[in-house]
């Protein structure tokens, strides 16, 4: 079995508590309430920020050709659904550009995307896609998950569709086949730290739309 297989399966409680989770069951339903949608793509646009970044160093850093440039489209890709999905949805929830770029990073937001820096900066670049790839992976089963049983209409419809969509998931199995790549010509050591970098980052996809959910904010 791969290195993202066995990783993937040793999550799977995880993974089901993400499926799991109200936020993605009421979008699916459609009756998620607009203001913790709203909160989720404000921070998203925060987040999606900083791993166009923390993408673009992994493909400068990259050994090979086919990481570096898809790690590149990727760090592309990252600020244009920015661009597109997400001015789409302020437009149609209420928020300006203004109050998107005042808002502050919450909690959940800023642990992800610095720890997500701090792989960038300071650990190998094994590690750094190991931490990247659960963005691509887990948004892409929320999004085959949800999108069948998903009323229609639906105010979320886009969103689920953006995640659900086949390009998604070749772009998916491409990060995938990189860090098995990466995984297979590893040391054990390094290929432990791996394990670790994906499943911090996984727990912080859970943590994310758990704080959206809520509304986080700091606490004082």
């Amino acid at each position: 079995m791969s290195f993202c297989d066995t990783i993937w399966e040793e999550i799977a409680p995880l993974r089901q508590s993400i499926l799991a989770h109200p936020f993605l069951s009421e979008l699916a339903e459609g009756t998620l309430e607009p203001e913790s949608f709203r909160h989720y793509i404000v921070q998203d646009s925060l987040y999606l920020a900083e791993y166009a970044r923390a993408l673009a160093i992994a493909a400068a850093r990259a050994p090979t050709a086919a990481g570096r440039l898809e790690f590149s489209d990727g760090a592309k890709v990252a600020v244009q659904v920015e661009e597109a999905l997400h001015q789409a949805f302020f437009a149609q929830f209420g928020v300006t550009p203004q109050t998107a770029v005042q808002n502050e990073a919450t909690p959940a937001c800023l642990g992800y995307t610095s720890y997500l820096s701090s792989l960038a900066a300071t650990r190998s670049y094994e590690e750094l896609i190991a931490g990247i790839l659960p963005c691509f992976w887990v948004y892409w089963e929320v999004g085959c998950a949800i999108k069948p049983r998903a009323v229609s209409p639906n105010p979320y419809a886009a969103w689920i569709e953006t995640y659900a969509a086949p390009s998604f998931g070749e772009a998916t199995d491409r990060v995938r086949a990189l860090v098995d790549e990466a995984a297979a010509n590893a040391s054990e050591t390094t290929r432990a730290a791996m394990a670790s970098a994906f499943r911090k980052a996984a727990r912080y996809e859970w943590m994310f739309w758990d704080s959206a959910y809520r509304r986080e904010e700091w606490p004082i």
